[in-house]
């Protein structure tokens, strides 16, 4: 870059900040740079830490030993392999997740996308390729984007993986999940997602990361999954920002240990 373009970004970076000064995503406080969270805020995210389920990511109250599988694992085992994810779905996650999905903050795509890298670093390092839970075009058409496409891009260029955001489609026009219950949920998505013929060789033998912007009763992503397996995919593993608070039953431990 030369320095007169070295130069002209720098005044722009610093017109942008001056127009436009960062805040905080949770309560619109001023912060020192785009994408953090302000003190005040930090204490109301949930980073889900070891130990947990090695299969559904569900964090246990203490540590049980390598590979220990929670019961809900046990009794139902999902098709995909593995899953993740940043954060429990509560107070500010929740907060953070409608903001992108409703109210059009793309800003916060790199935050949330950054988090569920580090959180993801194991499935990543062993994905090929890199695909977002597609929204039905009616939908689309009506948001405009699709978060965890947008999530997902950024995930899979800062791992340098395939990004292949064509290959599944959802051809069921699907009622909106929120407020049903898990029956519900499982027959509300059954059958909805197919992959496009066209680029069945985009994910053939591979290992796919399936990016969702909130797991609550896997049903969709569980969806999902099939249909990919069904198309030639070696094996699937999920990674969500957030996913639900497991029932009192389950023993369950966070940590708001900063990610650095």
């Amino acid at each position: 870059m030369s320095l007169f373009r070295r130069g002209s970004a720098a005044i722009t970076g610093s017109l942008g900040r001056l127009l436009f000064p960062p805040v905080c995503p949770g309560c619109q406080a001023a912060v020192t740079g785009s994408g953090t969270v302000c003190c005040a805020c930090w204490p109301k995210l949930r980073f889900i830490e070891r130990p947990y389920c090695e299969v559904l990511g569900l964090p246990f109250a203490y540590d049980l030993g390598k590979g220990f599988l929670s019961a809900e694992a046990i009794a139902e085992p999902p098709p995909f392999a593995r899953l993740r994810a940043a954060v429990l779905y509560e107070d500010l996650a929740a907060r953070l997740v409608s903001s992108l999905k409703y109210a059009d903050r793309t800003d916060l795509v790199p935050l949330m996308a950054g988090w569920m890298s580090r959180a993801g670093a194991e499935l990543i390092a062993d994905a090929e390729v890199v695909v977002p839970v597609p929204l039905h075009p009616g939908r689309l058409w009506r948001r405009r984007f699709n978060q965890s496409a947008e999530i997902a891009r950024l995930v899979a260029r800062g791992a340098k993986l395939s990004f292949s955001p064509l290959s599944l489609k959802r051809v069921k026009a699907t009622r909106s999940q929120v407020g049903l219950g898990p029956a519900q949920r499982r027959a509300n998505v059954r059958g909805a997602f197919q992959v496009v013929e066209t680029r069945r060789d985009e994910l053939d033998g591979k290992r796919v990361l399936l990016v969702d912007d909130v797991y609550t009763t896997g049903a969709t992503v569980a969806s999902a999954t099939r249909a990919l397996k069904r198309a030639g995919a070696r094996d699937v593993d999920v990674l969500t920002f957030a996913r639900l608070r497991p029932a009192p039953s389950e023993a369950i431990c966070w940590s708001s240990t900063s990610w650095e």
